[in-house]
């Protein structure tokens, strides 16, 4: 079976996750900015299109090399193999990006690469009139960065954050694959409790639920190169069904989400039905200063709202005063507290253990943590 050079992207500030999730598949990795090096076949773009929680997206690398002309742009493109990923009625839209380089027109440059692979084609599968293009998609992606040029095929289509679960959603809505991050650098294991106060439309929970049941992130949606037809459908049922066999659907789990919003709790159950987990989070309408508990060694992972607009802030400090408040007694628990008020400290009335720089789609963000002193034997 083929070998393929692979990226995986990942939000800045996430990508030693996926890395760390890519080692943890077995895949030899390097980690750079907002991507993650690594190689393998059709079975491996499956298996971690299925499997890994915080990428973006797998992505084949066709080739990378310098170009600061167009015509070497154009001539290099047209020397790769294109008929070895695209068939003769392939639909091969190309996006583009250009950063600190001699040709930093885009929209010049997505021409440039899309007319040197028509013209490969061409040649290749002898053709003088105008490609179909009425076949199946390959996104081509060609990505400029000081004037070295990285030329990718996407195999995954829908970004990985769309898990299929989501039926409906808040007025600022967390990505599936950060909320994932969220519960992964909680450092939360399936024996602990877990706790959203704030949790919207339940993402979050549903995240930590599937960590949880060690349920495959992409088993509810299709892939993109699972359309071109390199390998029999049986192949890819078999790599699910592998996926499938690995989750377990009878641990117990001690989730919960919260929300002041009665409206936004309905709407959390409604997205954990979707993705079979009701069963394993419990949902209640509660304002985050009524929490209580007397359980131990539990974890709260919280994306409350930042108050970015300035008539918000003041409801969003005092609540960040809540929090410092309702959660100083609970010092067996870890808090993890993800907002863009770098003030945030001040309000909760405590310094964080640990803050981490993480990017909420383009916003930058601080992960506030304060770590918990552990009790053994807590239930």
């Amino acid at each position: 079976m083929e070998e393929y050079n692979l990226i995986a992207t990942a939000a800045a500030g996430i990508e030693s996750l996926v890395g760390n999730e890519l080692k943890h598949l077995g895949y030899h990795v390097e980690v750079e900015n907002s991507r993650v090096r690594f190689s393998g076949d059709f079975t491996d773009i499956i298996k971690t299109n299925l499997w890994l929680r915080t990428a973006d997206r797998i992505k084949i690398v066709v080739a990378e090399f310098t170009a600061t002309s167009f015509d070497e742009l154009f001539e290099q493109t047209k020397a790769l193999p294109w008929d070895k990923y695209l068939p003769l009625d392939a639909e091969f839209p190309v996006a583009g990006k250009s950063q600190k380089s001699k040709l930093y027109s885009v929209p010049d440059v997505q021409s440039i690469v899309k007319k040197a692979i028509v013209d490969k084609m061409s040649t290749v599968y002898h053709r003088k009139t105008r490609l179909a293009e009425t076949g199946a998609k390959f996104p081509l992606e060609v990505a400029i960065n000081k004037d070295k040029v990285l030329l990718t095929l996407d195999t995954t289509g829908s970004s990985l954050f769309k898990r299929g679960y989501r039926i409906e959603k808040g007025p600022a809505p967390l990505k599936e694959n950060m909320a994932a991050a969220l519960v992964l650098l909680a450092h939360w294991y399936p024996e602990m409790p877990f706790v959203d106060p704030v949790c919207g439309s339940g993402t979050i929970p549903i995240e930590a639920a599937m960590i949880g049941h060690n349920i495959a992130p992409g088993f509810n949606r299709d892939f993109i190169c699972e359309t071109w037809g390199w390998h029999p459908e049986e192949l890819v049922q078999q790599i699910r069904d592998e996926a499938d066999s690995k989750a377990d659907y009878d641990i117990e789990l001690d989730i919960a989400g919260y929300d002041i919003d009665g409206k936004m709790i309905d709407i959390a159950k409604l997205n954990a039905r979707e993705a079979g987990l009701l069963h394993s989070i419990k949902f209640k309408q509660l304002a985050l200063k009524d929490f209580r508990t007397e359980k131990k060694n539990g974890v709260i992972v919280a994306n409350p709202p930042y108050g970015e607009r300035l008539s918000d802030q003041t409801v969003v400090r005092e609540l960040y005063k809540q929090m410092g408040q309702t959660y100083r007694e609970l010092t067996t628990w870890s808090k993890y507290i993800l907002t863009s008020d770098l003030e945030f400290e001040k309000f909760y009335g405590q310094r964080a253990t640990k803050r981490r720089k993480l990017y909420n789609g383009s916003l930058r963000t601080d992960y506030f943590q304060y770590w918990g002193k552990k009790e053994r034997n807590n239930r």
